[in-house]
């Protein structure tokens, strides 16, 4: 099912490098979401640009098993493979992206890289990554040119918060230095790392990015809808969009997104049978991947988020949410009366969120801003990807 609204003129694709991005909508990095099932079903939707799991540079320059596992592209990603990296250590990072370029450990040459300074995780944090690192502005100009350099002609783009909290922005500076390294675009979240995903997202610090730095501007951070995103371009200025929790239970999102960017005032309203084929899809990409039982129990996470607002007995939930086996799954979804899609959760907020609190942090992080020397340990309790 589809509503219609009255839409703008269509908007720029957006140029990374070398990579065409048409729409400029790029789905954010999950961890345990954003794998080659989840990435399939939204290209199916829609179009743009679809990054897996992050990675952790140690893990993958160790050639850890799994991470190794987690980075390898689809048949269908070969001539667009995204990769987001999480490092800390200049060197480690830089031999990370030459594996991927030149090794191929992926399966295939990356069309983009990113680079991951947004975590705002407090086991991540405490050990001086993610959003703690740009406060350490050398350590971070090195960095990013240790990535751009490895990674040849591949685009290197790097995505950021606010900063740390109120008192310690860093996105002007990093968007700054990210550019003067030879980044091909920077993506703002719009909270800092204490907010966590607490309250909304303020967009006037990418629009005051847009005007800061000559390379695009990518938006994130509460982009729950299309009309969302096309408000973020009005409002900031920014070249495009990066989606995370917004897609959650709605990879149908990224087809509104390409419709909005090309000026269609086409929307996707799915019913409940619609959602239920979409869920089952999903079970099944899944089960390919891991095998019929751990596709199915990795798939439970999904479930809240697919029937977000509609009228399904506690039981079947449960049910659901127990399933190991695509027959089950369909069994119970097909018990599930067809219905509408509930309009009061369009625009509403989806996945994690969690009240403020204050930043881990090394002891003594906030004290010399350039310190080039990488936080110890910051990648142990991230290995594995």
């Amino acid at each position: 099912m589809t509503s219609t609204l009255d839409r703008p003129t269509a908007l720029p694709a957006l140029q990374v490098g070398s990579l065409t991005v048409d729409p400029a909508v790029v789905l954010a990095p999950m961890a345990g979401i954003t794998n080659p099932a989840f990435r399939t079903l939204c290209r199916e939707f829609g179009a743009g640009l679809y990054v897996c799991e992050m990675i952790t540079t140690r893990a993958l320059v160790e050639r850890n098993p799994k991470t190794l596992q987690m980075v390898r592209a689809t048949p269908a990603e070969h001539d667009a493979f995204s990769v987001q990296l999480y490092g800390v250590d200049p060197a480690t990072v830089g031999r990370a992206v030459e594996m991927l370029v030149d090794e191929r450990v992926a399966g295939t040459r990356p069309a983009h890289i990113d680079l991951n300074f947004g975590c705002p995780v407090p086991k991540v944090t405490r050990k001086g990554g993610g959003s703690a690192l740009p406060w350490r502005r050398v350590l971070f100009a090195d960095i990013v040119r240790a990535a751009v350099r490895a990674a040849g002609d591949v685009p290197v783009t790097v995505k950021t918060r606010v900063g740390i909290d109120a008192a310690h922005h860093t996105y002007a500076d990093a968007g700054r230095i990210a550019q003067d390294e030879g980044a091909a675009a920077i993506t703002l979240h719009g909270r800092t790392a204490d907010q966590l995903y607490s309250g909304t997202a303020d967009w006037s610090h990418i629009a005051r990015l847009v005007e800061l730095v000559d390379i695009p501007v990518l938006g994130n951070g509460d982009v729950w809808e299309a009309d969302d995103a096309l408000r973020m371009v009005a409002e900031t200025g920014c070249a495009g969009v990066v989606v995370g929790r917004g897609c959650l239970g709605r990879p149908w999102l990224f087809g509104d997104l390409a419709a909005a960017f090309a000026g269609s005032p086409r929307r996707t309203l799915p019913t409940m049978a619609e959602v239920a084929a979409i869920m089952h899809r999903h079970a099944a990409l899944l089960a390919e991947e891991h095998g019929e039982v751990h596709g199915c129990t990795d798939f439970r996470k999904h479930v809240a988020w697919y029937l977000k607002g509609f009228s399904v007995g506690s039981d079947t939930r449960r049910a659901l949410a127990m399933v190991s086996g695509l027959d089950e799954l369909a069994e119970l979804l097909a018990g599930i009366p067809d219905q509408a899609y509930p309009a009061a959760v369009l625009g509403a907020p989806r996945g994690r969120t969690s009240p403020p609190r204050p930043v881990s942090l090394p002891e003594g992080w906030l004290d010399d801003r350039d310190d080039p020397r990488p936080p110890a340990g910051a990648e142990l309790l991230v290995g594995g990807g």
